[in-house]
């Protein structure tokens, strides 16, 4: 290590990366990929024999300018429980030219601002224009997170919030209320939260569906980044058979590691050459949406590339602000 490695706690990274800035990086990073234009080898999730906890980690590198960022962490399923953000990580940040440390930073911060701004980019690309009543599932970290990311690309015109403890989900639902300006309703059924809503977030760690296909209404996207490993499904098979596109963050990627995906796949209900990536879209390969009444889904399980793009975001942003 040498004196100018940047080391940066969470609080500095919210700070150093704002939310439009994280939904930048997320759009370039996607982009990126689209254009096969980043480093993005396998990553690695392994689930523990001691517990439900998941262990992982990711590499990638997002270009020739930025050097290669690795993040190690952990989901810890039980922290919920206690208030506590159930993915924990620490990221390394690494010149492009020599490949010295540059930053070391907390992955935990990074993770929350990546995945939500990667599902705003997502909504944008794939939702119907206008106004959208937003059907939140899950009352933690992300799911608040992916309520702001939404709110900045999307006029909401109703938030309906449903997570399991109702206790949980009357904190949220108040914090958001406060925070958007518009009434948040904690509702007690997830069919409640779904039917009628244009846009569905579900941003659990279930592995049994919280969303039926026939709950949705005609044109609703839904956004899952629960069902990041193979035992995990946050929706039913009838979303997948309704949706007109099955868009995914990577498509080799998630053959292997989205759950409703994995399962539609060994069912024979979807072929590989069915999913669509999230950057085939941003680069106008793909156009998942033929009209209006179009049902979408989007599936990410998470990406390198996105901490890559954010974490030198940060690099950048804290360079910039130490310049005299």
């Amino acid at each position: 290590m040498t004196d100018d490695v940047l080391f940066l706690t969470g609080d500095q990274v919210s700070r150093l990366l704002g939310l439009d800035a994280a939904i930048a990086s997320q759009r370039a990073a996607f982009t990126a990929l689209g254009a096969d234009a980043a480093d993005l080898p396998g990553k690695i999730m392994h689930p523990s024999r001691f517990d439900d906890s998941v262990v992982f980690a990711y590499v990638s590198r997002l270009s020739a300018d930025t050097g290669a960022v690795a993040k190690f962490g952990s989901v810890n399923p039980g922290n919920a429980a206690s208030g506590l953000p159930t993915v924990h990580a620490v990221i390394t940040v690494l010149d492009p030219v020599t490949g010295r440390p540059a930053a070391v930073m907390d992955g935990t911060a990074i993770t929350t601002l990546r995945t939500a701004a990667a599902s705003a980019v997502a909504v944008d690309v794939l939702s119907t224009p206008g106004g959208a009543d937003l059907a939140l599932l899950g009352s933690g970290t992300q799911a608040l997170a992916h309520a702001r990311a939404v709110a900045r690309v999307r006029e909401l015109n109703s938030v309906r919030l449903w997570s399991p403890t109702e206790r949980n989900r009357a904190r949220a639902a108040q914090e958001l209320t406060a925070e958007l300006g518009l009434a948040v309703a904690a509702v007690g059924t997830a069919e409640e939260a779904v039917t009628g809503a244009s846009l569905v977030a579900a941003c659990t760690l279930s592995t049994t569906p919280v969303v039926q296909g026939e709950w949705l209404a005609p044109g609703c996207t839904v956004v899952s980044v629960g069902s990041f490993e193979p035992g995990r499904r946050e929706v039913d098979d009838d979303v997948l058979l309704r949706a007109a596109s099955v868009v995914v963050d990577d498509p080799a990627t998630a053959a292997e590691h989205a759950g409703p995906v994995v399962h539609a796949l060994r069912e024979g209900a979807l072929a590989p050459e069915d999913l669509v990536g999230l950057g085939a879209v941003l680069t106008g390969q793909s156009f998942p949406r033929s009209g209006p009444g179009d049902i979408v889904y989007y599936n990410s399980v998470g990406l390198g590339i996105q901490d890559a793009a954010a974490a030198w975001a940060v690099v950048e942003a804290a360079r910039k602000e130490a310049r005299p």
